[in-house]
């Protein structure tokens, strides 16, 4: 069943307005004035996701049918449990999921969260151990703090997926997918050409879950070809 996107067709009159308290910056006063009037955080407390992210994998899923009963799936950056959540759900009891982040995450049954450093030189064969075997999907919904200035921050955006998808090449069975944010314009160069290379079909998608206005997306990389080692 295809997700449909919240309703966004509210009256203005309607919408939460959020005074500015003595210690709250405008920013913060109206980043949580955005989320009291987000259809889609509305609906992840009402469904019990963990976060309106959730979403953004749904939708995704959905179109290209990435998750299938019994894969072995890795969520990096998996707090605060969202696409874990879901992930779960589509691979049931017979799959695994594993989610790691530098913080604790509330348990969720049948995920096994795990706080590690997935650049840590030991990482993929420490999963490897836990998963039993080689992953069917790496997903990153992790993204580098911004500083502002566009520039800078696609670098860091683009340096953080350049660093998922090597480490996905370490842990990736044959025809694998790969799924990470980036942000418009910061896709270029290097980490195309190695996705290209190491996957049959590369795209780009823009969930309707992504806020209006986001320069957010995602890259999307499908049918891994397996390691490429030296000499190859």
């Amino acid at each position: 069943m295809v997700t449909k996107k919240p309703g966004t067709s509210r009256d203005s009159s309607l919408k939460v307005r959020v005074k500015t308290a003595r210690k709250r910056t405008i920013s913060s006063t109206l980043w949580l004035q955005r989320q009291l009037n987000d259809p889609y955080v509305l609906k992840a407390k009402k469904e019990g996701l963990r976060s309106r992210a959730a979403y953004k994998l749904i939708e995704m899923d959905e179109r290209y049918h990435l998750l299938k009963p019994g894969q072995k799936i890795i969520d990096l950056g998996a707090a605060p449990g969202g696409w874990s959540q879901y992930a779960i759900k589509k691979v049931g009891p017979k799959g695994r999921v594993i989610g790691i982040d530098l913080l604790d995450i509330d348990p969720i049954p049948d995920v096994e969260f795990t706080v590690m450093d997935f650049l840590d030189e030991d990482a993929p064969e420490r999963l490897r151990g836990m998963l039993g075997g080689e992953a069917d999907g790496v997903m990153s919904d992790m993204a580098a703090n911004t500083t502002g200035h566009k520039k800078t921050d696609h670098l860091k955006i683009v340096g953080l997926a350049e660093l998922a998808i090597h480490f996905a090449t370490e842990i990736l069975a044959p025809g694998g997918f790969f799924v990470a944010k980036v942000f418009q314009g910061g896709t270029e160069g290097d980490l195309l050409t190695v996705l290209k290379r190491d996957f049959k079909t590369v795209r780009h998608v823009k969930p309707e879950a992504s806020r209006q206005g986001s320069a957010e997306l995602y890259v999307l990389a499908t049918g891994f070809r397996g390691r490429q080692r030296d000499g190859d």
